[in-house]
């Protein structure tokens, strides 16, 4: 606790020394000072544990321990370079005193190999700048670096054995042993598993509580790596499903004073640890197996390497992690052929890659956009203008309807054909990133033709597809391309709202978001994102509304062309996965939203208009989806929206105002009614249940009644048995009915006649086999479809009480 340390005198003028000093004696001095009295007065340790040790012939820090701090010569020890002097490659670097905290025994001493003492403390007077070869120099500016292990400093306090020892982690250790049953301590070997289930579960708890998600690159690998490794020893230690959720939970539970983002998240981290486990459990079982057998065959054969080729089919047919196969061939004293392994994922690539190439931009056979001059692309020219002039170099009729119809090369697109149309520049944005293409039309000098779409052909080249809507298109024609600018708009507010919604969904709901897909168009946008949980309606409003609040903020909207390097120092947002060249756009919105796009934005927030959320859902394991409007298209929603509220106001003869109100009252009178309908059929069924009384028989002191009842469905048939159970006390009631081609059949008995031999459930399964059922022993219903049955039903009933009574 900084701030009350901060108030006591010593460690307050050290504080105060920290924003402005000079190295010397007198610092070094309050440095131990501060170091030895933390740990005593502050943590409170038993100081007769506690032992310095300094740097081999550094005079001055023994002087200090010794004549100034009183600890006795035998208590201080030195220790070389390895030990007592600080650096880590270049940089600055220096002798240091560290603190160890030992058992208490007199038998053992600091840097005993019995592991007995800790090191608690460091301090390290930084005074030598090291080029990395040995060479030193003195630092224009000393300092010391001084600090304590926090973990290190609870096993010290806690007076326990290791880390594992520590309140926070013994009870996930213990939770540990309750699942797999292995109690820890009891087996060196599964003590192993257990601290690395321990560690590992605590680590991606909380690495995914810091928006870190599972992934194949970088510490999302590493999170994987980590989830995975913790499965694999529960299964060492005999767990068979799945388990890491449950230990997750105890994390949380533990932990979550110091850390609340844990519970705020909770839902989010259990969701993505049970997703992965599953995942990892389909493949683990069947490759475990497989490379068992592998290491069978190289015992056999006297080998100590597993060939590349055999780890990689366990890895690209069955799934099954390389590294997972390293560590489980290094416990069991082999190796893996590392560059066979590259070599066999080189061969496996360069095979997909040429697959690629025998097909067409679209992934299906040839067609004849493969056979366009590989030398020809399209440039866009249209994120500053809506028109443009341009050549036409290829025609292509087909038809846009039918998928076989690959087209064929033609110089001219007559009046009413349909094709594309392929030019050197355009100003169309074509079909790419989420964001739907331009429409509008190309004017030549002997027609019109419409353009529907514009997509990407491989090359860089851009088709232009539509039809002639007057005169004809003549190859070589210079054309005018002219974009639909409502449309382009449109989409443009839809896109940059987009961009928006991102941030925000990251704002309020953590940086763990990361965009999954997306639709954008002139009419809404679609947004799929990471997140495992369904968003309340409170974070809902509050996304929308921070979205709103950045378009009324005006903000301008930038785009700069930079590398890719210096994009990611700028924070741009990237897509996972994408593929990006050495130069990329990034678009900025002031300083609230900053991403790599090669879409088209408004060039101002303010532009949108306004933006509403329509709906949000689950559309796969752990990816949600927004859906929303902005602009016109939410004006003319609400206007729907507002006819909606008239016509549903006239047609309960009301104000649009006063329709909830309405609605209530109405409500509130069919409970009234309701509640009026029920207290009649109770009445009529008290009375019918008094006409059925005379059907009443005793048997060793119960009253019996087994009757049918006419006309009656199964919430009445019960209805009538509550009536005549009030009515007759203590006994048996069995009650049969028809209704519509129905059976129903109603069994209670008391709490006396059940301890009499009278069981509900085991009556209605003898009365009523062709229903089946079962039950409660004071009560139970079966339902049947042969109201011919009836009579017998009723002898058997009369027939078994007599037997149990």
């Amino acid at each position: 606790d900084i701030e009350n340390i901060g108030k006591t005198s010593r460690h307050g003028t050290f504080f105060e020394m920290l924003g402005n000093f000079s190295f010397g004696d007198y610092f070094k001095t309050e440095a131990i000072h501060f170091a030895w009295e933390f740990l005593t007065k502050e943590v409170g340790l038993d100081e007769n544990r506690l032992y310095p040790s300094i740097y081999v012939d550094d005079e001055e820090a023994f002087r200090i321990w010794h004549e100034e701090m009183g600890i006795a010569k035998d208590r201080i020890f030195r220790f070389g370079k390895e030990d007592n002097f600080w650096e880590h490659g270049t940089g600055p670097c220096g002798p240091c005193s560290e603190i160890y905290y030992g058992c208490g025994k007199p038998t053992c001493t600091v840097g005993c190999d019995c592991d007995r003492y800790m090191e608690v403390w460091n301090v390290v007077f930084s005074q030598f700048n090291s080029d990395g070869k040995g060479h030193y120099t003195d630092l224009v500016q000393k300092n010391i670096d001084t600090g304590m292990g926090l973990e290190r400093l609870a096993v010290a306090v806690q007076d326990v054995d290791s880390l594992f020892d520590v309140d926070t982690l013994a009870a996930l250790t213990a939770h540990v042993g309750d699942i797999t049953g292995v109690k820890y301590k009891t087996d060196p070997v599964k003590d192993v598993s257990i601290r690395i289930i321990t560690d590992h579960i605590r680590s991606v708890t909380f690495m995914l509580s810091d928006g870190i998600m599972p992934s194949n690159v970088g510490r999302g690998y590493v999170l994987r790596r980590l989830l995975r490794r913790a499965a694999r020893h529960g299964r060492l230690l005999g767990v068979k499903g799945t388990f890491l959720t449950d230990l997750a939970k105890t994390v949380i539970e533990t932990s979550k004073d110091g850390y609340p983002e844990l519970e705020e998240k909770e839902a989010m981290i259990l969701s993505t640890i049970s997703e992965e486990e599953n995942k990892f459990n389909r493949t683990i079982d069947t490759g475990l197996s497989l490379l068992s057998d592998e290491m069978e065959t190289l015992k056999t054969e006297g080998r100590t390497v597993l060939s590349g080729t055999d780890a990689f089919r366990l890895y690209d047919t069955y799934g099954f992690p390389r590294d997972l196969t390293e560590e489980i061939l290094g416990e069991n004293g082999y190796t893996l052929d590392e560059a066979g392994f590259d070599e066999a994922m080189k061969a496996q690539k360069e095979m997909a890659r040429g697959a690629r190439k025998t097909s067409n931009y679209m992934g299906k056979e040839a067609t004849v956009f493969d056979e366009i001059d590989a030398s020809l692309s399209t440039s866009f020219v249209g994120y500053d203008r809506l028109e443009n002039r341009s050549e036409a170099v290829v025609l292509i009729e087909r038809s846009l309807e039918d998928a076989k119809d690959y087209g064929a090369f033609t110089d001219a697109l007559e009046e009413g054909s349909t094709g594309a149309v392929i030019v050197p520049e355009t100003c169309f944005y074509a079909t790419m990133g989420g964001q739907e293409s331009d429409r509008g039309v190309i004017c030549g000098p002997h027609g019109t033709f419409e353009v529907k779409e514009a997509v990407h052909l491989q090359g860089g080249k851009i088709a232009h597809l539509g039809v002639v809507s007057s005169g004809y298109i003549g190859k070589g024609d210079y054309l005018t391309l002219s974009v639909d600018a409502e449309n382009r708009l449109n989409t443009c507010e839809n896109h940059s709202a987009t961009h928006l919604l991102q941030k925000a969904l990251r704002t309020v709901l953590g940086s763990h978001v990361e965009q999954k897909g997306s639709l954008n168009n002139a009419e809404r946008l679609r947004f799929d994102f990471s997140h495992f949980q369904a968003i309340s309606e409170a974070d809902l409003k509050k996304i929308e509304d921070l979205v709103n609040e950045k378009i009324r903020a005006a903000l301008p909207v930038e785009t700069k062309i930079m590398s890719l390097e210096e994009a990611k120092k700028s924070g741009a947002m990237a897509l996972f996965g994408e593929k990006y060249g050495d130069e990329v756009r990034v678009v900025s919105m002031g300083d609230f939203s900053t991403e790599l796009c090669g879409g088209t934005h408004v060039k101002n927030t303010s532009e949108i208009g306004t933006f509403k959320i329509l709906s949000e859902s689950g559309i796969s394991a752990g990816v949600r989806r927004i859906e929303a409007l902005t602009g016109q298209r939410v004006l003319d929603y609400y206007a729907a929206l507002e006819a909606e509220f008239k016509a549903a106001a006239q047609t309960l003869k009301t104000s649009p105002m006063q329709l909830r109100e309405r609605i209530q009252s109405m409500t509130a009178e069919l409970k009234a009614s309701q509640a009026e309908v029920e207290k009649m059929k109770a009445e009529i069924a008290g009375k019918a249940a008094k006409g059925l009384l005379s059907n009443l028989k005793e048997l060793n002191g119960l009253k019996v009644l087994v009757t049918n009842v006419e006309n009656a469905d199964m919430n009445e048939l019960r209805t009538v048995s509550d009536s005549v159970r009030d009515q007759i006390g203590d006994g048996v009631v069995v009650l049969v009915s028809s209704k519509d081609g129905k059976v129903s059949l109603m069994v209670s008995a008391s709490d006396n006649a059940v301890q009499k031999g009278v069981h509900a459930g085991n009556l209605i399964k003898a009365i009523a086999p062709l229903v089946g059922g079962g039950g409660r022993p004071n009560s139970a219903q079966a339902g049947g479809k042969d109201p011919s049955g009836i009579p017998a039903a009723l002898a058997k009933a009369e027939e078994l009480l007599q037997e149990i009574l």
